[in-house]
């Protein structure tokens, strides 16, 4: 109690409930059935899986959500959000210095700032909790979006570092983010729970409490996320495996740069150590060696009951989904960072109309020398969480060679595999640098192969075309291929690299 017995306005932690406390999702019998009607092997598939982020009790039982100002939170450390010279106007701040007093501002003055990505650590003055751990979250742009992952995980990781260093019992996370660093809320919020989950299993031994204090808008996407990082139940932790986005960072939650891996095998030539992943094979039996020849179970016997008209559409549309998930399921447990470091695949900012930018190089696909039942789970891996939005795809068809051409027989198994939203939110496959074959290729593909893509592809000649339906800053595309264009066409990204 404040003096004279006025209720006091901070919130001790210990009297919030956790995470664990908090009721399940209730949709979670519906997608067990959903998975378990008529295929008893997907069912089993599923349950064969361990999800990266398992069900912990321990953990779940520190983890709390909290819709309020963090300011108020009653614990050891509070998290600011500020800019690097530490004197940012946003919500959370003007908050926490209105709580904490003019001390504050004295005090930040002594830190001389902060950097993107680092942690520093002040008193909370008249705070009721005892110290604050200022922050720089990065500012966010699409053509450098892994730079911002990172910085962003360094945030989260390095509170959690000085909570453990200074032997704090419990933290109060605001969100790292403003409305001026612009980081998308989803994605940054995946970050943030991923980080700090791996800190608590990998060094949190002695962290009792970590609060996400939200606001109104940001409580309904903590509440969709939490359980794939934090599953309250096995039934839950079954139902949020296909949730997980394709990028769930390493051990320690921290983003993974392809190219910057390096993978070594201790006995590359002893098959002996690959017997796990036969265990796992026999148990995802409809995905094998030869993938395509089972992709959806006897493919000749299905389409003869379609043609005899004894599938109805609806079954057909469920046995598809079922395939699907078959294959969403085996790219979630392969490793696929050799098909990851060709940087073939990726996703780069939006166009002009705000749809998410994924961009296909072709020279990267060495397609007579890797797996290509690996690309195509790896297609599937990223691609499964973009497609739930509308999205275009830009293909650099530029400097290919005959050994990076797709086969048309690959093109249309995936084209089939594919879930229907990967079709549905499809608006545009912008196709860059193409030759006088390829055209003809695709015409003859679109036309007889597959229906309804015909309309959504164009061919663009030059970069300055592509430039009118996606910004220069909106698309990190490859040195090479500006090259090409500077070359062939005309200087125009070169004039305009200036203000990029």
């Amino acid at each position: 109690m404040d003096p004279l017995g006025a209720r006091s306005q901070f919130v001790d932690v210990l009297n919030l409930p956790t995470w664990s406390q908090s009721q399940g999702n209730q949709d979670e019998d519906d997608v067990e059935n959903d998975f378990k009607e008529d295929d008893g092997i997907l069912t089993n598939q599923i349950n064969s899986l361990t999800s990266p982020f398992s069900f912990r009790q321990d953990i779940n039982s520190k983890i709390v959500l909290f819709n309020g100002d963090v300011a108020l939170l009653n614990c050891t450390a509070i998290v600011n959000t500020s800019n690097e010279t530490l004197t940012d106007k946003n919500p959370v701040s003007d908050s926490i210095h209105r709580h904490a007093g003019p001390e504050l501002k004295d005090e930040l003055l002594k830190l001389k700032g902060c950097r993107t990505g680092e942690a520093k650590m002040t008193e909370g003055f008249n705070l009721a909790a005892r110290f604050i751990i200022h922050t720089v979250g990065p500012k966010y742009k699409a053509k450098y979006r892994t730079a911002a992952e990172s910085s962003l995980y360094s945030c989260y990781r390095n509170v959690m570092q000085l909570a453990k260093e200074y032997g704090m019992g419990s933290v109060g996370f605001c969100v790292i983010n403003t409305v001026k660093r612009a980081y998308p809320l989803e994605d940054a919020i995946h970050i943030a729970l991923r980080t700090v989950r791996r800190f608590l299993e990998n060094h949190g031994e002695n962290i009792e409490t970590v609060v996400f204090a939200v606001s109104d808008v940001e409580e309904p996407v903590y509440m969709k996320l939490m359980p794939l990082y934090y599953p309250r139940s096995k039934r839950e932790e079954k139902a949020s495996l296909p949730l997980l986005p394709a990028d769930i960072g390493n051990a320690e939650g921290e983003p993974v740069v392809p190219e910057r891996q390096i993978r070594i095998a201790e006995k590359p030539g002893n098959l002996d150590d690959d017997s796990g992943d036969e265990s796992l094979e026999s148990d995802l039996g409809l995905v094998g060696n030869h993938a395509f020849a089972r992709m959806e179970g006897d493919v000749d016997k299905q389409r003869k009951l379609i043609l005899q008209g004894q599938m109805s559409e609806v079954a057909q549309q469920k046995q598809h989904q079922r395939n699907y998930n078959r294959w969403l399921c085996r790219a979630r447990a392969d490793d696929l960072s050799d098909i990851a470091a060709l940087k073939a695949l990726y996703q780069t900012g939006v166009d002009i109309c705000g749809r998410t930018v994924m961009v296909v190089v072709g020279r990267n696909i060495p397609v007579t020398i890797i797996d290509m039942e690996k690309a195509l789970l790896y297609f599937i891996h990223v691609m499964d969480h973009i497609t739930v939005k509308e999205y275009v795809m830009v293909y650099f068809h530029t400097l290919t060679s005959e050994h990076n051409h797709l086969d048309t027989d690959f093109l249309k198994k995936l084209y089939e595999i594919v879930d229907t939203k990967f079709k549905k939110n499809l608006r545009a496959f912008y196709f860059v640098h193409p030759t006088f074959r390829s055209k003809v290729s695709t015409w003859f593909f679109t036309t007889f192969s597959v229906s309804g893509l015909k309309e959504k592809v164009h061919h663009i000649e030059n970069l300055q075309q592509l430039f009118t339906c996606i910004l220069p800053e909106q698309i990190d595309i490859p040195p090479f291929v500006l090259e090409y264009d500077a070359r062939v066409n005309s200087p125009y990204y070169t004039s305009h690299s200036s203000g990029l």
